[in-house]
């Protein structure tokens, strides 16, 4: 399957889909846990603050294939930076 590298879909999950969009036929759970999460408002994804807690219930950048490309640039970036640095200075 051409990009089976970046895209993964597990119905059998008890929790699929976690989120209402994208439909069930685009979902992706190559990241089940956003790996952008620690960014905080850095992360680049449609999230709210409530109470002081990050909510991302109604980001699907994780979940949609296409932004398969834009988590992983990011993680190489952090990675080159360092964690710290890259959420400091982007």
């Amino acid at each position: 399957m051409e990009n089976s590298y970046r895209f993964y879909r597990n119905t059998a999950c008890r929790y699929f889909p976690c989120h209402e969009k994208p439909s069930e036929d685009e979902f992706n759970c190559m990241f089940c846990y956003c790996p952008l999460f620690l960014l905080g408002d850095k992360c680049g994804g449609l999230f709210e603050m409530n109470y002081g807690i990050k909510d991302c219930s109604n980001c699907h950048l994780p979940h949609t294939a296409p932004f398969y490309d834009v988590v992983v640039k990011k993680l190489s970036d952090i990675i080159s930076k360092g964690a710290d640095n890259y959420a400091e200075n982007n």
